[in-house]
């Protein structure tokens, strides 16, 4: 009943070739993730994916969609031998996700870890673009966002588990009201309004005008508000993952805090069953483009059939609600991590609700709308100017010296509550308090004797085994430190290790 919960983020970067634009985009990916593994690889160019549990076509609705009926997009348990794909030290994923790189990090309890590890996947992007950049290479350029531009949008997934004993249809019931007006505090920023950006103008949210439904399995067709995908990676009748596809890629701290934060509150409200009022808004989609397309805040959705709400007061319903149900039952003795969400929660509406650029250095759509508006007073830009799209791009540049996200970020603009030095960090090491750290710590200790892993298992490959050791990790909060950072202190190789898990088993599933 905190935010606290396990939680983690999957992003797809952007990738362009200066000068080529007919660059094929896999081609390019698989070499930014081949670039980085061989740089590092040292540890992780060996340990592919296990694809052993992985079940995409799962349903949360009771039912399993045919193989035939999928799109290939949906496929994600099949391996391709030509697509780079490695597990990092610290846990995460690389790998090529179609026609993108795609940093999944490990998997955190806490929205500022959550933050920490989404950064620690951006240094991994910006280094491999150093790796890939030279005097006689035309390079690669990467983008933290979600759209081309030109019709094409790639995801920025949340991924968080629930209680399985929720119903689903209470899950769909009072996330897609929130998911509507979530934007308004955690979009990213657009310029253009239409999947192909065909109307001049600027939006609260990259991804919003590429939803069609409301509920599905697919991620790249018919985008639904809530995804429907049942593909827990733990125990099954235990647990469910709720696979988030609705969210921007963010930069700004602060809303990347209040994105996984308010989302895991709400969550715990529904598990507990404490959203005691109707919320529920008259087409969801059409309503979420229509507060997507108005940085004035002031467009209305209908609620409940009988009154228009903005999308901060929209906000302030789910907020009023959080507040009393932590009063509650915490009486006010909220955790640090709880608080400080609550606290970002009702600073940034209030700040929202009475001027939007109040929030500048908090909310990614409101530092790239101040930024975009400098340009247009300066130069006479009208939107439909194609200079403001190619700022829009360039704000999410990977790179510290090109991206003007991150230039302005240098330059003290945006409030940060990860340091630098945290973010290099996690890089390299692997969350302490989730199952991630076993994962990451038998790539670093054990690099030759990983044969694969995913995020329920790691496979070892020994010399004294006449086949593969399959370690399975079905339960996300044990595998941690605690749990068992004393016996992979103890074991000088795999083997030894081995051992010790069948003769002292800690229970790592």
């Amino acid at each position: 009943m905190t935010v606290r919960r396990i939680m983690g983020i999957e992003t797809e970067y952007g990738i362009s070739v200066p000068g080529d634009p007919m660059a094929n985009p896999m081609v390019l990916s698989g070499r930014v993730v081949t670039a980085y593994a061989t740089q590092v690889g040292m540890r992780a160019a060996r340990a592919g994916w296990d694809y052993e549990d992985e079940a995409p076509l799962r349903d949360a609705r009771g039912f399993d969609m045919a193989r035939g009926s999928a799109d290939a997009s949906q496929l994600t348990d099949e391996e391709d031998p030509t697509l780079a794909n490695v597990v990092l030290t610290n846990g995460a994923r690389l790998y090529v996700d179609h026609a993108h790189p795609e940093y999944s990090s490990p998997e955190v309890t806490t929205p500022r870890d959550a933050i920490k590890w989404d950064r620690a996947g951006e240094s991994v992007m910006r280094e491999a673009v150093r790796l890939l950049s030279g005097p006689d290479r035309p390079g690669v350029n990467l983008y933290k966002n979600n759209t081309d531009g030109k019709g094409a949008s790639y995801g920025t997934h949340e991924n968080y588990l629930m209680s399985r004993s929720t119903p689903f249809s209470e899950i769909v019931r009072h996330l897609i009201p929130f998911f509507v007006a979530r934007q308004v505090m955690v979009g990213s920023g657009r310029v253009g309004i239409g999947v192909e950006s065909g109307k001049p103008g600027f939006q609260l949210a990259q991804r919003s005008d590429f939803f069609e439904v409301e509920v599905g399995l697919e991620t790249t067709l018919k985008r639904p508000i809530i995804n429907t995908r049942d593909e827990p990676h733990a125990v099954a009748d235990r647990y469910r993952r709720l696979h988030v596809i609705l969210g921007d890629a963010n930069h700004c701290d602060v809303t990347n805090l209040l994105k996984l934060g308010t989302t895991s509150l709400v969550l715990g409200m529904i598990e507990d069953g404490a959203i005691t009022q109707d919320l529920t808004v008259d087409k969801p989609v059409e309503a979420l483009q229509r507060l997507s397309h108005d940085p004035t805040l002031r467009a209305t959705v209908e609620v409940a059939g009988r009154r228009t709400m903005t999308g901060v007061q929209l906000l302030w319903s789910y907020y009023e609600l959080a507040d009393s149900w932590l009063q509650r039952q915490y009486g006010g003795e909220l955790d640090p991590d709880t608080a400080e969400v609550m606290q970002r929660w009702e600073q940034v509406l209030t700040k929202l609700e009475r001027d939007p650029m109040e929030a500048v250095r908090e909310v990614d759509w409101v530092a790239k709308l101040q930024t975009l508006e400098g340009y247009r007073a300066r130069d006479g830009l009208d939107w439909s100017d194609h200079r403001l799209r190619a700022i829009d791009i360039q704000w999410s540049d990977v790179r510290a010296d090109k991206g003007i996200f991150n230039r302005l970020l240098a330059a003290g603009r945006f409030e940060q509550l990860v340091d630098d030095e945290a973010v290099r960090s996690a890089v390299i090491e692997p969350p302490a308090d989730t199952r991630a750290f076993f994962r990451g710590t038998c790539l670093a200790r054990f690099p030759r004797e990983v044969a694969a892993a995913s995020w329920d298992s790691v496979i070892f490959d020994v010399p004294s085994q006449p086949s593969l050791q399959r370690v399975p990790m079905l339960e996300p909060a044990r595998g941690t430190k605690a749990h068992v950072g004393a016996l992979l202190d103890r074991a000088g190789s795999a083997d030894e290790l081995l051992r010790l898990l069948a003769n002292e088993p800690p229970r790592i599933d």
